[in-house]
């Protein structure tokens, strides 16, 4: 009987483990375009420190991330058990403010000169005690990992929902087991990518010291690539921003919804270009909606501040 009892406890172990394989393949593939957002607006997040405190400060984002799913995943269990009608709701609170922070960024961008000399003579007058550059140095890290990992915690409410829809039918236990491993899984791989996109150039310099001509064409072209990149990130992470958090939005509204749906149909009767016109309108229309939505979140915060009396007077 006792063995009996324990073939049926392992047939049963393999069973879940082969449901729990099945389920993260599947999740894998719906959070595929998101986890490229987390990966480009991670990577974006956390680039610009010093060189000897981007692992650092990659580590810290990726603890803080780790908190998140911690926090996200019984979170997301017990309200899907308790109150599933909040899920949506939450999920597009967190777009919104995917999409207030990417029109605040282009925003400050546009502005920046007028911005910066008000904050340096602001920033002049706060640290007049104060190593000026040994604290901004700390505030700008600080101010990095906070942001990243705020970032990182809305992206992994979406991606905890979506691997949560996809294992609705499960067993609990299954679901608990899936849910925990894409999460820990998609941690270490995230900010592993995003660990040796910050040290391309430092790889890109150190080969170019070595002897051996091609070796150090290779650091020369990896130093040369470095910045570009991380450029080219920074301009993926905004939009990454607007796409998640306007696509967030647009799922949350049926009507939004409906009409992007109805367009898509609509262009794919285009002759020679509607299929591929069909595939692309509905990404154009949600990052449209995501910056819409982001200007005039950032207009009434804007006039909130001004209304708002000021404590320092």
């Amino acid at each position: 009987m006792a063995g009996a009892s324990l073939l049926t406890l392992l047939d049963d172990i393999a069973t879940i483990l082969d449901d729990v394989a099945l389920m993260s393949k599947m999740a894998a593939k719906k959070t595929a375009g998101v986890l490229g957002d987390d990966l480009a607006l991670n990577a974006e997040q956390v680039s610009g420190v010093k060189a000897d405190r981007e692992l650092p400060v990659v580590w810290a984002v990726a603890k803080g991330s780790l908190l998140n799913k911690l926090i996200l995943v019984p979170a997301a269990l017990a309200i899907s058990a308790v109150a599933p009608w909040l899920i949506t709701p939450l999920l597009m609170i967190g777009g919104l403010f995917l999409c207030f922070e990417g029109a605040e960024k282009i925003i400050h961008t546009f502005f920046h000169q007028k911005d910066g000399d008000a904050g340096k003579a602001q920033q002049q007058e706060d640290n007049t005690d104060f190593n000026t550059a040994t604290l901004n140095a700390a505030e700008y890290e600080a101010q990095k990992v906070k942001g990243a990992i705020r970032t990182d915690f809305i992206l992994s409410a979406e991606i905890i929902v979506i691997t949560l829809g996809v294992v609705s039918e499960s067993t609990f236990l299954t679901q608990v087991i899936t849910l925990f491993g894409v999460a820990f899984i998609i941690t270490f791989g995230v900010y592993g990518l995003v660990a040796i996109i910050v040290k391309i150039d430092d790889a890109g310099l150190y080969l170019s010291k070595k002897s051996g001509v091609i070796i150090q064409a290779i650091g020369r072209g990896l130093l040369g690539f470095a910045p570009i990149l991380m450029k080219a990130l920074s301009i993926v992470g905004t939009v990454a921003m607007f796409l998640v958090g306007g696509g967030i939005l647009t799922h949350g509204v049926h009507l939004l919804s409906e009409w992007i749906s109805d367009a898509a149909r609509e262009t794919a009767l285009i002759p020679s270009l509607g299929n591929i016109i069909s595939a692309v309108l509905p990404t154009l229309l949600h990052g449209l909606i995501g910056v819409i939505a982001g200007v005039i979140v950032v207009g009434i915060v804007s006039l909130f501040n001004k209304l708002r009396p000021n404590k320092a007077h």
